[in-house]
């Protein structure tokens, strides 16, 4: 068993609210919301960071980042949202497996922290 809770999640033995998901992604609802919508993209594939990401994992952000725009499209969220993508735990990263947060529903405010 993985000790990686997204992992844990992906393979369904952990309960999520999932909103989407193909053979690539999941998309779940962010379980310490910091705005009205607040979900997490999720890569399938285990990789802790962009720093461990190899020549293979290059198109990733772009089906993750992609996703969030159909996202918003499909919720009538084109008007404002924000992608955060933290990576390593000096820029806020906790779960250490690749992931957006997205967040709309709200005003965003700059700078962000």
């Amino acid at each position: 068993m993985s000790e990686c809770l997204f992992c844990r999640i992906i393979a369904k033995e952990i309960p999520a609210k999932i909103e989407y998901e193909d053979k690539e992604l999941v998309v779940i609802q962010d379980i310490n919301p910091q705005a009205p919508v607040h979900l997490l993209v999720i890569s399938k594939k285990h990789v802790a960071g962009t720093q461990d990401m190899d020549a293979q994992d290059r198109l990733l952000l772009g089906e993750m980042v992609f996703r969030a725009k159909e996202l918003a499209r499909q919720r009538k969220l084109e008007e404002g949202y924000r992608l955060v993508l933290n990576n390593g735990a000096k820029a806020g990263q906790s779960v250490f497996h690749i992931h957006l947060h997205f967040l709309a529903g709200r005003k965003m405010n700059w700078p962000p922290g």
